[in-house]
């Protein structure tokens, strides 16, 4: 804020807003600044014997409103560009939230990937070691028949052609039940392989869906939080210029009526000033005035005094008026003139 154009620079404030900020808050600096304006209107001196010299405190007066309006104003606007900053720290939170959200996930999908690789690969195993496991159990249980098949061929050697026939029947028997164990065993085992493939592809398609259903959730619900804080920015931004606007309005309004005020109250001393100089200036001639009529009864008291001695009395001009000299001095005793 630049310093108040008025006749008298009363004041000045930082024009960086981390320094007015930091002006504002301090106690120091808000005493040292009401002090100067003090001091400098303290050093203001008009005549108010005249109508120049009143104008001055007048307008010294105004002059000290109106920087009262300007500091005022430019405390509030600080305020305002303050309360801005909250909304706009959430808003960068959230952006560096999702946007580190999104690298996690895509910095981590290689492992991602190689996870689910390796868990195709473990049920690709297990199949095979389940496979394994079954041709195993089939030697065995090759192993087994044909021990049992040459136990029971030296027994038939000593029986007859019949239980050569038996035993061939038996061996033959053994041998379809071995295949048949051995293909049940291969196909639980590619069964359950198949299922546990099944069943990890699902868990890793829910898993995926169910982060992109979440990342698409912050989305929404971030651009929602981004708009819902620029309206209520540009809404706190808009009420604190209207209020700006209404304060500054009225500060002119309440200055233009003690503007009239103080003219009106000017107009009233001068004229209450003049009629007090009529007022006097009749009364010194009221005055005057009946000084001259006292004169002039006096002196028709004094001519009719005089004409009375000359012509009662027998006295000259010049004796009369020496008579009535000395009764307006009071120096014949017992005797007086009233006018």
């Amino acid at each position: 804020m630049s310093e108040e154009s008025t006749e008298l620079a009363l004041y000045s404030l930082p024009s960086a807003p981390a320094e007015l900020e930091a002006a504002f808050i301090s106690d120091d600096y808000v005493d040292r600044l009401i002090e100067s304006i003090r001091a400098k209107s303290k050093s203001v001196v008009g005549d108010l014997n005249t109508v120049k010299g009143r104008k001055v405190y007048i307008s010294l007066a105004a002059s000290i409103r109106s920087s009262k309006v300007a500091i005022d104003d430019a405390g509030k606007n600080l305020v305002a560009e303050m309360k801005k900053r909250p909304a706009l720290v959430d808003a960068s939170r959230r952006k560096i939230r999702e946007a580190l959200d999104e690298l996690t996930i895509e910095v981590r999908k290689p492992v991602t990937d190689w996870e689910a690789e390796q868990d195709r690969i473990k049920a690709e195993q297990q199949m095979l070691d389940w496979h394994t496991e079954a041709l195993a159990d089939n030697e065995a249980w090759d192993k087994t028949l044909a021990e049992r098949f040459e136990s029971d061929h030296e027994i038939a050697l000593l029986l007859n052609d019949k239980f050569d026939r038996d035993a061939a029947e038996k061996k033959a028997e053994a041998e379809r039940q071995r295949v048949a164990h051995e293909q049940e065993i291969a196909r639980q085992a590619a069964e359950q392989a198949r299922k546990e493939a099944e069943e990890a592809q699902r868990i890793e398609r829910e898993a995926a869906a169910h982060r992109e259903a979440a990342l698409i959730a912050q989305k929404e619900q971030a651009e929602r939080d981004r708009v819902a804080a620029q309206e209520r920015a540009e809404r706190e931004a808009r009420e604190a210029l209207e209020r700006t606007a209404l304060l500054a309005q009225q500060a002119r309004e309440q200055a233009e009526r003690e503007k009239q005020e103080a003219i009106a109250a000017e107009r009233l001393r001068a004229e209450q000033a003049e009629a007090a100089r009529l007022a006097e200036e009749k009364r010194i001639a009221d005055e005057a005035a009946e000084r001259a009529a006292n004169e002039t009864h006096r002196k028709q008291i004094g001519t009719a005094v005089v004409n009375a001695l000359m012509s009662n009395a027998g006295l000259t001009r010049e004796q009369a008026i020496a008579t009535l000299t000395a009764l307006k001095d009071n120096r014949i005793p017992h005797a007086s003139i009233t006018y």
